[in-house]
């Protein structure tokens, strides 16, 4: 009885601990590869959070209207090794990413690069299909 009891709570264990891998979502459930985006804006915020990072932006529409855009990144362990540190994207630093938008139509996107003022680019460890894996 002893016996079934523990494996029965190790199972239990086992399934508590898959849930947030089970949660993760493909780039397809919820982001269009039909939709590419190029945003050139303004960084508000980074958030270096794991399962992605999260840069936020400042767009302005051909209208002059200015909308916050999220970008989702890689996690901050794949944003290091493509050569990114805490301090690639300052509040306030103009940047253009290239990606993909949510399928919702929302201000969100899948980022795949990043190209700063100097014209130096760094892959931001998207999920999109054709991206390069993480080094």
């Amino acid at each position: 009885m002893r016996a079934k009891l523990t494996v029965a709570l190790v199972g239990v264990g086992l399934l508590l601990a898959a849930a947030p891998a089970i949660a993760h979502h493909a780039f397809a459930a919820e982001f269009d590869v039909n939709q590419p985006v190029k945003l050139r804006g303004t960084v508000t915020k980074m958030e270096w959070v794991n399962p992605h990072s999260w840069v936020r932006i400042d767009v302005k529409g051909p209208d002059g209207k200015v909308e916050n855009w999220a970008v989702e990144m890689g996690p901050p362990n794949s944003l290091l090794r493509s050569g990114w540190n805490k301090n690639s994207l300052p509040v306030g630093t103009e940047i253009l990413v290239d990606g993909f938008r949510a399928k919702d139509g929302t201000p969100v996107a899948n980022g795949r690069e990043v190209t700063f003022p100097d014209g130096k680019r760094l892959f931001v460890g998207g999920s999109a299909p054709g991206t390069p894996a993480a080094r």
